[in-house]
C-alpha cells in the first residue's frame, strides 16, 4: 500500500504505559492491540503514535525516556494527572460514554469537564502539529478526541485526516441532548473520512448531520465547508491467524491443561469484560442463577468463570457496580454451593494474551451479553481461537460483532429467560453443530481481518482525498489572471457563465437570505452593457426581472 507515506496515529492512550518508577509496559485494550496488529501486518513502516503515556511525566522524566519513546515510534502528550482526571473520568466517561451508549441517567453535564475536554484536545493538537509534514496522513481514534479533527483542519487545510469511532454513535434524538452537540459534530467534520463499526452507527451519524446542519448525503458522501467528506462503515477485525494458531503454542497448551484439570469434568461457562455497566454482567449472573434453580441436575456439573478487568477505578458508578456484582456472586455461591463445588468463580484481574487464549480454549461456553457495544472483539477472538471446532458463543444482539457472527446463539440480554435458555441450549449442543457454526464464522473472520479493516479505511481515505483534489478550485495566479484579461480583450464576442450560490453570493440556509448586494448588481450591470458581451447567471432559482432590465 503506497498510501500513506507517513502515518500519524492519535489515540487517547499510547500502546505503552509508563509507571511511577519510569518502567514501561504494554497498554491493555482492544484498540491498542488491534492497531498494533494492523501496523505489524501492513506494509506501513513510516509511522508514529501520539497519546497519553498513563501518567504525568515531568520534563526531566520526558528527557530520560526520550530515546525509548523514539525507538518505539511513540510521542507522549504532557497532561497533569488532575487535568486528565477531569478529561478522562470526567467528560469522556461521565458524559460521552453513557450518552453514546444510551445510559442517559448516568450522564453528568458538567461545564468544567467540557472546558477540560477542549483543553486536552488542544494539547493533542499541538503535539500532532509538531510532526505534520507535507506527506503526512493523520488517523484519529475514538470519542476522547472528537474535537481534534477540526482543530487540525484549521491549522492544516489540506491535511488528509481520518477519524474512527470505536463506540456506538447514538440516534439523533439522543445526541441532540448534548449541550455541546454543535462543537462535537463540527469537530468530527474536520475529518475527510469518518468511520464506524456498523451500518446502524453510520446511519445515526448521517441522520444527525441532516437534523443539525441540513446537510444531505449521497451514499455517505457529502460536502462540508467546500470539502468532500465521507462517512462509512468498517467493522473492525482481529488478527485471525494469531488467535487461530494460538493452540499450537506449548505455553498455551500447558495453561489449557491446567485449567481443565482444575475443573475436571465440569462444563466451563466463561466471560471476561472490563468492569462496565454496558456489558450486562449482572444479567448473566441472574440467568445463571435461574439455570441452577430449574436444572438441579446441572448443579456440581457446571461452573461460571467470570474475569472482570478493573476499569475507571475513580468513577463511583463503577465501584457501586463492583459491590453489587460481588454481593450477587456471594448469594449464588451461598445458595447453591457445596464444599466440593463453587458455582461462580470470580477474579478481578487482567489476563495477558496467553492466559486469555488458554481460557478461550478451555471453555465450553463463551458469554458476551453487552447491553450496548461498539464491536466487542472478545466474541471474535473466542471464535477465531477455537481451531478444535468446539465451544459455543452466546452473543448479545446489541454488540456490533453480532452483525457478523450470526451463527452464534444471539440473545437479547435484557431477557433473563432468553439468556437462561441460550445457556441451557449451549450446554447441550452437539459437537457437529458446534463445528458447523464455528466454521462459517471463522471463514468470515479470516476474510475480514484486522489488516483488511485498516487497509480498507486508509484506501477509502485515499479515495476521498483524490475526489477532493479533482473538485478543488484552481488558484488564479497573477500570470493566469493576466492571460484571462488578454483573452477577454482580444475576443470579438464574449459570453460569461457565472455561478450564483457559493460564488457570487455565499451559501445561505434560506434562499431569501442570498440576495445580491448593491455592489454585485452594479458589477453585473456594467458587464452586461459591454459591447459583444453576454452575461449568464447559473442558478437553480426561479427567473426574476431586475429593475435594470437584465434577466437573472
Amino acid at each position: 500500500m503506497d498510501f500513506p507515506k507517513k502515518l500519524i496515529i492519535v489515540s487517547n492512550r499510547l500502546p505503552v504505559t509508563v509507571h511511577s518508577d519510569l518502567t514501561i509496559s504494554r497498554s491493555p485494550g482492544g484498540l491498542v492491540s488491534g492497531l498494533e496488529s494492523f501496523l505489524k501486518r501492513s506494509s506501513i513502516k513510516d509511522y508514529i503514535w501520539i497519546g497519553w503515556p498513563g501518567s504525568y511525566l515531568s520534563p526531566s522524566a520526558m528527557d530520560q525516556l526520550k530515546s525509548k519513546f523514539k525507538r518505539l515510534k511513540t510521542y507522549p502528550i504532557s497532561v497533569s494527572s488532575k487535568q486528565f482526571e477531569k478529561f478522562y473520568n470526567g467528560f469522556c466517561n461521565k458524559v460521552l460514554w453513557p450518552l453514546f451508549h444510551e445510559f442517559l441517567s448516568y450522564v453528568d453535564y458538567n461545564e468544567e469537564y467540557w472546558k477540560t475536554y477542549v483543553a486536552v484536545n488542544k494539547v493533542f493538537c499541538n503535539e500532532v502539529a509538531k510532526h505534520v509534514t507535507p506527506d503526512s496522513v493523520v488517523w484519529v481514534h475514538d470519542y476522547h478526541l472528537l474535537l481534534l479533527p477540526s482543530m487540525l483542519r484549521s491549522l492544516f487545510p489540506n491535511l488528509p485526516i481520518g477519524f474512527f469511532l470505536h463506540i456506538p454513535f447514538p440516534s439523533p434524538s439522543i445526541f441532540m441532548q448534548l449541550p455541546w452537540r454543535k462543537e462535537l459534530m463540527e469537530g468530527m467534520l474536520g475529518a475527510d473520512l469518518i468511520g464506524f463499526h456498523t451500518y446502524e452507527y453510520t446511519t445515526n451519524f448521517l441522520r444527525t448531520l441532516i437534523r443539525m446542519f441540513g446537510i444531505d448525503h449521497k451514499s455517505g458522501t457529502f460536502f462540508y465547508q467546500d470539502r468532500v467528506v465521507r462517512a462509512e462503515t468498517f467493522p473492525m477485525g482481529i488478527d485471525f491467524e494469531l488467535f487461530n494458531n494460538a493452540s499450537r503454542k506449548r505455553k498455551i497448551k500447558n495453561l489449557v491443561k491446567r485449567i481443565r484439570e482444575q475443573f475436571g469434568e465440569k462444563k466451563i461457562i466463561f466471560s471476561i469484560d472490563r468492569l462496565d455497566y454496558t456489558k450486562g454482567i449482572y444479567n448473566r449472573l441472574l440467568a445463571y442463577e435461574r439455570l441452577l434453580q430449574r436444572r438441579p441436575d446441572l448443579r456440581g456439573k457446571v461452573v461460571l468463570l467470570i474475569i472482570i478487568v478493573p476499569s475507571r477505578i475513580g468513577v463511583e458508578q463503577y465501584q457501586r457496580m463492583k459491590r453489587s456484582l460481588e454481593e450477587k456472586i456471594s448469594e449464588i455461591n451461598g445458595t447453591f454451593g457445596t464444599i466440593e463445588w463453587t458455582p461462580v468463580l470470580y477474579y478481578n484481574k487482567f489476563l495477558n494474551f496467553e492466559e486469555l487464549t488458554a481460557h478461550y480454549l478451555a471453555s465450553d461456553v463463551m458469554l458476551v451479553t453487552s447491553l450496548k457495544d461498539g464491536m466487542n472483539l472478545i466474541a471474535k477472538e473466542f471464535v477465531a481461537s477455537r481451531k478444535d471446532g468446539k465451544g459455543v458463543l452466546i452473543l448479545s444482539e446489541f454488540a456490533g460483532s453480532a452483525k457478523e457472527l450470526g451463527e452464534a446463539l444471539i440473545v437479547n440480554p435484557n431477557s433473563i429467560e432468553e439468556l437462561t435458555s441460550a445457556i441451557e441450549k449451549a450446554l447441550g449442543l452437539s459437537e457437529e453443530e458446534m463445528r458447523e457454526r464455528l466454521s462459517v464464522m471463522q471463514e468470515r473472520l479470516r476474510r475480514y481481518n484486522i489488516l483488511k479493516w485498516g487497509t480498507d479505511f486508509l484506501s477509502s481515505l485515499e479515495h476521498v482525498i483524490a475526489e477532493r483534489m479533482k473538485l478543488a478550485t484552481k488558484l488564479l495566479t497573477p500570470a493566469l489572471i493576466d492571460k484571462l484579461k488578454e483573452s477577454f480583450h482580444k475576443a470579438h464576442k464574449r459570453i460569461l457563465f457565472l455561478d450564483y450560490d457559493g460564488t457570487l453570493v455565499p451559501f445561505a440556509n434560506r434562499p431569501s437570505l442570498a440576495k445580491p448586494d448593491t455592489h454585485l448588481l452594479s458589477l453585473l450591470s456594467a458587464l452586461s452593457q459591454l459591447a459583444n458581451t453576454e452575461v449568464v447567471l447559473i442558478s437553480g432559482r426561479k427567473k426574476k426581472i431586475w429593475k435594470g432590465g437584465s434577466k437573472d
